[in-house]
């Protein structure tokens, strides 16, 4: 029996490794919550009162405090998006707005800022090397850019913006949710379901069983959604999925509209409390683009290189579309007509695919791939603590046989489940004077689930989300830093999409998939000839696909720079669509209420930095190119990769660390060349 069990302690207050889900309920939250902040504000008065003279008595407990408080949140906001509930989410807001405040407080405490400057100015300080000086500048720059110097009246509006800005992204994401789970197309006549692939149908056939109902039951979760507007020949029904799709989260109730202006309202007027001209200058000021000028120009010029091949593509679907009789091309034929294309241009059907990647094959795919160029082993664990009967638990070793970390996997859609893949930390390990601590993560996504006798098959692009997922658990888990805060993905975040997108080309490469690609029931290993057909597709509207990812980045970064809230009359809605409009293939199929749906940058962690990952998918695409050269396989190649970027976190500048794996500055040419060389010449027809 733990120790925990033992004096009945609060599940979520646990130290144990394996943290103790199963055990956790709604009303420990609270008084955990309390009880840590209460903890953490007794150390940070030690901190103060011990005066900053050595980096024992400052920085070593600080990020203790930070550490604590972290796992205890960090468990809590892992629970809200993999097991809502009511009663989670009532407890959470009750106590969300002191975390926040604590967080706040921290750099407004003076006594603390006193002692982190004193001991800035010591010898030992200034003696400091490598990561450890780092942090100390990095950690002091963070207390200056939340407003340690500013005076008191002005701390104390920072506090309170901050306080009501985590409010309002809060309940965006619950808004979200809520409307994501409130449709379902339920259809009872079969005629109208032509053209839908026989797993989609299996999978609405149960969906509507679960729900007590007769039919087939289609909703706006990704593996349902995508199925169907690829596939369904019925065009109004097409038309009525992508209506709520895009709509979503604008009905009574649950309007994310005018809670997305409040949202930039509050980080402009943030930004400006601490003396930045608008959040992008805040945001971008620690990150790789250095200035919201910067990343718009790079996101401008890769625009511009994309925008001849982007008009072929829409060329393109016109031409289906007109085939199919349609007056015009519209947004609910975008993913329809790329179909039929691709069907025919490659004789592909994606669906095809679906029998060579079965979720278990893929899993021992992934950890293969990164046992032969990282040196990982990945072993299943069964354990039983766990948040849902699906949740499976890995050990990760490295080659010397140190336990490096170990990560829960959750990859079925559920009602209390946000949308989307993500990997959360949710311990940081590393080197320590006793011995290296295991790291602690998580992957979770909303894969295909199981149907019947069948298990998970995947699509092509939920094989890539699964490597693009366990990329980032890499860098968790790999990380060998001293110190947590500088540790595995606390990188600056235009640098923390290389590890996740360099590990979606081992799905593209041939003898990767050999490892895992084979047919669910029989066997058998992916067909060269249908692997030759996926390959030639690979580069299919690949522009039209880049030109999407350009409009968010633009879009983002423009409502947190050009765009001004509080200006009487202004409106988020008009200036998105004005904004999007140059990246649509018709400007009045702008859908410009995405601003009341897009968590990435109103309740994530992408809010002027969405431009993230097309910058680091040029990183990931010329660091790749190393690989290419010396062998996709080449386990040197792989230990020099681990040495330099997944090992080292935020150890160093993200650009050193490149320049180290890659003996020169990133070459932009290499994302063109993967993406677009090959590509149609603008105008070409079939």
């Amino acid at each position: 029996m733990s120790r925990s069990r033992r004096e009945g302690i609060n599940p979520l207050l646990s130290r144990e490794f394996r943290i103790p889900f199963d055990r956790i309920e709604p009303a420990h939250v609270v008084p955990a919550v309390r009880t840590v902040l209460g903890a953490a504000r007794e150390a940070v008065q030690a901190i103060g009162a011990a005066g900053g003279d050595s980096w024992a008595e400052t920085i070593a407990p600080l990020d203790e405090v930070d550490e604590r408080v972290g796992r205890v949140v960090g468990v809590v906001h892992h629970l809200l998006v993999v097991r809502d509930s009511e009663a989670l989410r009532a407890a959470f807001e009750e106590v969300n707005p002191e975390i926040t405040e604590f967080y706040a407080s921290l750099p407004m405490d003076e006594a603390l800022w006193s002692a982190l400057r004193r001991y800035a100015e010591t010898a030992e300080a200034r003696a400091l090397a490598g990561v450890r000086r780092r942090h100390l500048e990095k950690t002091v720059r963070s207390f200056v850019r939340a407003g340690a110097d500013l005076p008191a009246e002005a701390k104390a509006e920072v506090v309170r913006l901050q306080v009501e800005l985590a409010r309002a992204t809060t309940r965006y994401a619950e808004n979200v949710l809520d409307s994501t789970n409130a449709f379902e197309l339920l259809l009872t006549d079969e005629t109208r379901l032509s053209g839908l692939p026989e797993s989609a149908l299996e999978q609405a056939r149960l969906a509507a069983q679960e729900k007590g109902v007769e039919g087939w039951r289609f909703t706006l979760h990704a593996h349902s959604y995508t199925s169907f507007m690829e596939h369904a020949d019925d065009r109004e029904l097409r038309r009525r999925m992508y209506g709520a799709y895009s709509m979503r989260a604008t009905e009574p109730g649950r309007d994310n509209r005018p809670l997305a202006g409040e949202i930039l309202s509050l980080r402009r007027r943030l930004a400006r409390a601490l003396g930045y001209r608008d959040w992008a200058a805040y945001q971008l000021e620690e990150r790789m683009a250095g200035s919201a000028e910067r990343a718009l120009a790079f996101a401008r010029d890769l625009t511009e290189r994309t925008r001849p091949h982007f008009r072929s593509d829409v060329a393109l679907l016109e031409e289906e579309v007109a085939t199919l009789g349609y007056d015009r091309l519209e947004p609910w034929d975008v993913a329809y007509a790329q179909e039929r294309i691709r069907r025919r241009r490659f004789d592909l059907d994606p669906e095809e695919l679906r029998p060579y990647f079965p979720l278990d094959a893929v899993l021992s795919g992934v950890f293969e791939v990164a046992r032969r160029v990282f040196g990982v082993r990945v072993q299943e664990r069964r354990v039983a603590a766990v948040w849902h009967e699906t949740v499976r638990f890995f050990d990760a070793h490295d080659e010397d046989g140190v336990h490096v970390g170990s990560f829960y996997v959750d990859l079925f859609p559920r009602s209390d489940k946000r949308a989307g893949a993500w990997m959360n930390d949710l311990i940081t390990g590393g080197p320590r004077e006793h011995g290296f601590e295991p790291h602690l993560a998580l992957v979770a996504g909303n894969l295909t689930p199981p149907m019947g006798d069948r298990p998970s098959l995947l699509t092509k692009d939920e094989v890539d989300t699964l490597f693009h997922e366990f990329g980032h658990a890499l860098h968790h888990l790999l990380s060998r830093v001293e110190v947590p805060a500088r540790a595995g993905t606390r990188v600056a975040w235009d640098f923390v999409e290389l590890p996740s997108q360099l590990m979606e080309n081992w799905t593209w490469d041939r003898e990767a998939l050999g490892l895992f690609a084979r047919h669910w029931a029989t066997g058998e290993p992916l067909p060269e000839e249908l692997f030759r057909r996926m390959d030639r597709s690979r580069k299919f509207m690949a522009a039209y696909d880049q030109m999407r990812q350009l409009a968010f980045a633009t879009m983002d970064l423009e409502l947190h720079t050009r765009f001004e809230p509080d200006e009487p009359g202004a409106d988020a809605l008009a200036f998105t669509a004005e904004v999007l409009a140059p990246f649509s293939f018709r400007p009045d199929a702008v859908n410009r209420e995405i601003i009341a749906s897009f968590p990435h940058v109103f309740s994530g962690a992408y809010d002027a930095g969405y431009y993230s990952y097309k910058w680091a998918e040029v990183l990931d695409a010329d660091a790749f190119t190393r690989f290419e050269a010396e062998g996709v396989f080449n386990r040197e190649t792989g230990r020099a990769y681990v040495d330099t970027i997944l090992a080292r976190g935020d150890a160093a500048d993200p650009m050193e660390l490149f320049r180290e794996f890659m003996g020169r500055d990133p070459d932009p040419a290499a994302l063109l060349r993967r993406t677009l060389s090959g590509h149609p010449p603008p105008g070409a027809g079939e």
